[in-house]
């Protein structure tokens, strides 16, 4: 089990950075009364960040109360690619809003009419329709539905297997937690389906087997028959990581589902709109699958997610048959739509494939300095992510990484508790608006980090 982050004052070194202000101690004793407060009501699940009490954030920022800045390096969870509280998708909401319109259910609204015509121009030419839902769990459980119905439709009964990756995440839900590829995160699930399988992701860390082979023997020794695959389920890159396949690999993967009669699904959730530097993370790989999840960025704010894919996949269920309380909320998808028109007129997009060659160079740099202990630090625009290790091994440390980030947050830069492989990931996942002089400043606050906690 992960640990909390002590609710502990300490008096902290004061810093005043054009993108950092802290001084006095952290948490201060206010800050511990409220957050006391809210874990009495809240279950434990909810304490695992840093303890820091969100009062607003701007651009690349997050403030408290207080008159402290961190420079932010989570974007809430990689949810604010157009950045902190932008002002375009504040108004947007605010305008939505004093209508008043507030919710619709499935009846249209203009938002969402909008919407989904923004989302067919921007997907790949052929997928053309777009369901609306409202977070990732819940549009990666519609692509399992998606995919089983077309593969049992297409071919016989059998053809139903869903294959995903090891060390995947796609959600907590039911079916999405079992696509998902750690065995800890579904050990409350009694009858697991066994028809949903997983292969080896070839990351070139954990897994030095980069070959497509691999994936075909790994079927083989489970039993699995080719054509009996429905789909196969991929984040563009695992969030554990970021680990992101070959792209030789993915082409083979493409040719492989083509031939099987298999749907080939990219869960986008973490990595479209930008964040690997192009508009759709699956771009990295010269691939255009059947189907994709979106969320997260796509609004830079309210919850919003959905399935894209072609008319034969997305047409499988008739009036009625598949649709979801809040979809197409329009406050909702006016945020999107000013979150997309901030991405493109910003030009974020390209920012983030800028910019993101200065991060990857200067985490490669923490990572050759601190080689012993950072196994790998994989990464593509503006996600990376350094894999802390025990000396000698590949084996994760989850204390470090621990130690890393708290230290962090009590210099003035803010990133989300450790993730991946045993807890050992520095996920590093900035607003796309960020500049190079904030990245460089940001690394020489992890690399100060790493230096103090080993």
């Amino acid at each position: 089990m992960a640990k909390e982050f002590p609710l502990v004052s300490i008096k902290v070194e004061p810093v005043s950075t054009k993108f950092r202000k802290l001084s006095g101690s952290i948490p201060n004793d206010e800050t511990i009364k409220q957050i006391e407060e809210l874990r009495e009501a809240e279950p434990l699940s909810m304490r695992g960040q840093p303890p820091v009490i969100w009062d607003r954030a701007h651009g690349v920022n997050v403030y408290d109360a207080y008159g402290n800045m961190w420079l932010d390096f989570s974007s809430g969870v990689l949810v604010a690619n157009a950045g902190h509280g932008a002002k375009k998708i504040a108004d947007a909401i605010i305008n939505q809003a004093s209508k008043p319109l507030l919710h619709t259910y499935c009846f249209p609204n203009q938002p969402r009419i909008k919407l989904t015509q923004k989302l067919v121009s921007l997907a790949p030419e052929r997928l053309n329709k777009v369901f609306i839902l409202s977070t990732g769990a819940e549009s990666t459980e519609c692509a399992l539905k998606l995919m089983r119905t077309y593969g049992r439709k297409h071919g016989t009964d059998d053809k139903s297997i869903i294959v995903s990756f090891e060390n995947a995440f796609h959600g907590r839900t039911l079916g999405a937690q079992q696509m998902g590829g750690s065995s800890d995160g579904k050990a409350w699930i009694k009858n697991l389906d066994p028809e949903i399988v997983h292969v080896p992701l070839p990351d070139g860390f954990r897994c030095e087997d980069t070959g497509f082979e691999l994936f075909e023997k790994t079927l083989a020794r489970l039993g699995v028959e080719a054509d009996n695959v429905a789909g196969v389920i991929g984040e563009t890159y695992q969030g554990v990581g970021p680990n992101f396949m070959p792209k030789q690999y993915a082409k083979d993967l493409r040719k492989w589902c083509c031939k099987h009669g298999a749907l080939l699904c990219f869960d986008e959730v973490q990595a479209g709109f930008g964040r690997c530097g192009t508009m759709w993370g699956f771009e990295l790989y010269d691939v255009v699958p059947d189907l994709f999840c979106i969320g997260k960025g796509v609004s830079s704010s309210l919850p919003i997610s959905g399935v894209i894919g072609n008319e034969d996949v997305m047409d499988l269920f008739g009036p009625n048959e598949m649709t979801s309380t809040h979809s197409g909320n329009p406050i909702c998808c006016a945020a999107a739509l000013a979150s997309i028109e901030v991405i493109e007129q910003e030009k974020l997009v390209e920012n983030a494939a800028k910019v993101g060659l200065v991060l990857q160079k200067h985490l490669q740099l923490i990572k050759n300095e601190f080689s012993d202990v950072i196994g790998f630090a994989p990464g593509a625009g503006l996600v990376a992510g350094l894999l802390m290790v025990k000396k000698g091994s590949k084996e994760p440390d989850y204390e470090l990484a621990w130690n890393v980030i708290n230290l962090c947050f009590q210099k003035g830069l803010l990133m989300f508790a450790p993730v991946g492989v045993g807890g050992g990931c520095v996920k590093i996942a900035p607003p796309l608006c960020i500049s190079e002089e904030a990245v460089m400043e940001g690394c020489e606050v992890i690399r100060e980090a790493v230096e103090e906690a080993v």
